[in-house]
């Protein structure tokens, strides 16, 4: 018993080294439309390693449409990722359009249809970027009183968009959402789906194996349970500060948020993380990505 215990212990003492001496990839998100060579070429400066964008510029939220011909469209993504290969920056992962018309848990089933259809067009697009992960969102928010029945249309859904991301040769995952509580201020709606941890894992059993998690490290109180609880099924980050009770998106370094940050590394390592430290917070330097990912994982 004793030997395995250390076993144990030496398994995680090198998992929290990798982590502190910098192995984890990083990276922030930036939108496609800022995809410029020279943008690009300032961040290799930075010494960042990857990138993740979303075609959100390009879309008219209201209509499901893209605002360019689908032409234009190619013209567009094939230039921004070749201005990425030519700096030599990873697009690692692709966040999909969201939002109060683009929901893949609608109950009504021709509006569920009109978004997976949407989604299957875009990810057209997104294959010209040959992303390593495409990011949904599970849901806008809800109803009252329809949770169970989005859950079940949220599940369908991500089956189907599962095998379309598979063919564009990339790993599907979905994002934790903010929910401090189940209803919004006024009390006429609920918050979105993966609202909490119990949520979050009792939904993903649902999902295919194959299907895996974002966490938002600014969506909830204590993201660092959240890792620990879905575990492998974490294959990338939003890395931000917070609250857990606002969409917040501080910089870590800022010290404005009430994360335990030693908390969190300590929970990557003993998952086992291995995907890039992705920044969904912004800073004026970027230098100053880095460097604070080297200030957290010394804690």
């Amino acid at each position: 018993m004793k030997f395995k215990l250390l076993i144990v212990t030496l398994i995680s003492s090198i998992s929290m080294n990798a982590l502190a001496q910098g192995k984890l990839k990083i990276g922030f998100s930036i939108g496609i439309n800022a995809l410029t060579p020279k943008k690009m070429q300032q961040i290799k400066a930075a010494d960042i390693d990857c990138i993740e964008t979303g075609l959100t510029a390009y879309i008219n939220k209201d209509s499901l449409t893209f605002k360019f011909s689908d032409a234009e469209m190619i013209s567009k993504i094939k230039a921004a990722k070749k201005a990425a290969d030519d700096a030599g920056v990873q697009i690692w992962s692709i966040h999909m359009p969201y939002g109060k018309e683009i929901d893949i848990s609608f109950v009504d089933e021709e509006r569920r249809k009109k978004v997976i259809a949407f989604h299957k067009k875009g990810l057209e697009y997104a294959k010209l970027l040959q992303p390593k992960i495409i990011l949904f969102h599970p849901s806008y928010y809800l109803g009252l009183n329809e949770r169970e029945e989005r859950i079940k249309q949220l599940v369908k859904s991500v089956k189907e968009l599962n095998a379309e991301v598979k063919a564009v040769k990339a790993t599907m995952v979905v994002e934790n959402m903010l929910g401090p509580a189940l209803l919004v201020s006024k009390g006429d709606q609920e918050r979105p789906l993966l609202r909490s941890v119990e949520e979050a894992t009792t939904i993903f059993k649902m999902f295919p194996n194959d299907v895996y998690a974002a966490v938002d490290l600014n969506h909830i109180s204590k993201p660092e349970e959240l890792l620990l609880a879905l575990g492998k099924r974490v294959k990338t980050l939003h890395v931000a500060d917070g609250d857990g009770k606002a969409e917040r998106h501080y910089f870590p370094c800022d010290d404005k948020g009430e994360n335990n940050w030693k908390a969190i590394f300590e929970a990557l390592a003993k998952i086992n993380y291995n995907g890039p430290f992705m920044y969904e917070s912004s800073t004026k330097d970027l230098k100053a990505y880095r460097e604070c990912y080297n200030k957290l994982s010394a804690l």
